[in-house]
């Protein structure tokens, strides 16, 4: 008989990976797959689908999901969760609101709860804006984004711009009363004809509150937040065997895609400590060069139990003038699949622990390494767990740490590797 309780729906692989995380630091067992499966997953509680469906245009994004949820609901899946990020991205044609609205008709439901909110990672929401630490979203780093900026912290307007049906606000007065007034609040706004409702939380005790007022919904639009609250409404509670991995082997490595703010700084502080690293120059790959064998000739000899950095990411203007030359769409994909290609070929040569930042990064790295499935780990910090892909998964044994550009702190690179010693 099976114990699948909850499907989750990923719009790109490092955040599937921070969901799956937090659904195993609350005590449940959790497998994440890379796309849609082709068979069942036996003996967890949790399903994580990992889309690649962030960037892509929105009516791919809703196929994309649509198979997902049919797959989950094949599996007996009772409740379904669609991860977004914790920063929102989109744009006003989507992907958020069209693929929300066609989960809800899919399962013929009239109304979900939306909140990017995880505190713990300074991510909070207050009267419908979303705050990234002390500043507004709009104010933030994810204002020069090159794919989706963000200039409105106002989530129910950013949301009302994407969809057919009315948004509206579960406000902090309303949590912090607890589950009941949350559950109040939701059936006043459906009788206002509302589909949406965006949800404030400032603390954990308000995504614990949420998690219990939607035991019985059918789907949850959310970050990883939410994730720390569900796990109780099945009897579940945290538990360290749920992270244990095999031990880690071979060499390690970092390739990094991303230009945010955290990112920059997590490449200038391992650069800034002596660390051995290559930057990636759009510009020469578009000019034919073998970027890739130049990136490996100079990295293998270094491979060893001290880490190398593969990266492409830099400060908004340079990133600016490069997409100004290419266009946005093929500079980022230039870099995607050179630094993909890069990551299969270290792994080739004898990195068995890998870091890879950045969220499209992430999702074609995991691709080129043909990964199918992987196993949930220990935390490193925040919304970034170690993960394992066995010999079945993908041909070799290899612990991956798949990291939103956004995650992490400064040393970050260096302390992944310490955590998982």
């Amino acid at each position: 008989m099976s114990t699948l309780r909850l499907g989750c729906i990923a719009d790109d692989f490092t955040g599937a990976s921070d969901l799956a995380n937090n659904l195993v630091r609350a005590g449940m067992a959790v497998v994440q797959t890379i796309g849609v499966p082709s068979q069942p997953v036996a003996d967890v509680d949790a399903v994580v689908v990992a889309l690649k469906s962030r960037s892509t245009a929105a009516a791919d994004a809703v196929a994309r999901s649509l198979a997902a949820l049919r797959w989950l609901q094949a599996q007996g899946c009772s409740q379904f969760y669609f991860k977004v990020c914790s920063t929102f991205d989109s744009t006003p044609a989507g992907n958020i609101g069209p693929v929300a609205e066609a989960l809800l008709d899919a399962l013929g439901a009239d109304f979900a709860c939306v909140t990017p909110a995880f505190p713990e990672n300074a991510r909070t929401v207050y009267q419908g804006h979303l705050f990234v630490g002390d500043a507004l979203l709009s104010d933030s780093g994810m204002r020069n984004h090159p794919l989706t900026p963000m200039t409105d912290a106002n989530l129910v307007r950013v949301l009302q711009a994407q969809v057919q049906s009315r948004v509206g606000l579960v406000g902090h007065a309303v949590v912090r009363r607890g589950p009941e007034a949350i559950r109040a609040r939701i059936a006043q706004l459906r009788a206002e004809g509302c589909r949406f409702g965006i949800v404030d939380a400032v603390a954990d005790q308000d995504l614990l509150a949420l998690g219990l007022a939607l035991h019985d919904a059918a789907l949850v639009v959310a970050g990883s937040g939410v994730a720390i609250g569900l796990p109780r409404n099945h009897g579940l509670a945290p538990s360290a065997a749920a992270a244990t991995l095999p031990p880690a082997r071979g060499a390690a490595a970092v390739v990094s895609g991303s230009c945010s703010v955290a990112t920059n700084q997590q490449v200038a502080a391992f650069v800034q400590a002596g660390g051995p690293a290559w930057q990636v120059d759009p510009l020469r790959i578009a000019q034919g060069h073998d970027v890739v064998g130049e990136a490996l000739a100079w990295a293998t000899p270094l491979l060893g139990a001290q880490p190398v950095l593969l990266y492409s990411g830099a400060a908004p203007a340079p990133v600016q003038d490069v997409q100004g030359r290419l266009g946005a769409a093929r500079a980022g994909a230039l870099v995607e699949q050179t630094l993909a290609a890069i990551a299969k070929g270290l792994v080739e040569r004898g990195v068995g622990r890998l870091v890879v930042a950045g969220g499209e990064t992430s999702g074609a790295a995991v691709q080129a390494l043909g990964v199918q499935q992987l196993r949930i780990g220990p935390q490193i910090d925040p919304g970034v767990p170690w993960c394992f892909a066995g010999a079945r998964a993908c041909g070799v044994d290899v612990h991956l740490a798949l990291k939103s550009g956004n995650f992490g702190g400064p040393d970050f690179f260096r302390d992944a590797f310490a955590r998982l010693a």
